[in-house]
């Protein structure tokens, strides 16, 4: 964050993405498993901008992790659904 209490554009529009990509991610229009595994990079590149304006390596690291856990839990979860039915 900027001094005086200034929002950084990485900060607003990592928001922005956050909180947009998780409305997407959650209610898809069509509603296949490829389409929310797309929709979970919306929100991940999200935080990427929200942690950028704090710190570069913040940012990339957390970038790194979210996205590894995220593609692993829904794949897994794809895998069992698919095995189920």
């Amino acid at each position: 964050m900027q001094e005086g209490g200034a929002m950084n554009p990485e900060f607003i529009l990592g928001l922005i993405l956050l909180l947009g990509g998780t409305i997407a991610s959650a209610f898809p229009v069509p509603r296949t498993y490829l389409n929310r595994l797309i929709n979970l990079e919306i929100p991940a590149w999200g935080l990427l901008l929200l942690m950028l304006s704090y710190n570069e390596a913040l940012a990339l690291l957390t970038f790194g992790g979210v996205t590894a856990l995220s593609v692993y839990i829904f794949v897994r979860v794809i895998q069992k659904k698919e095995a189920s039915g």
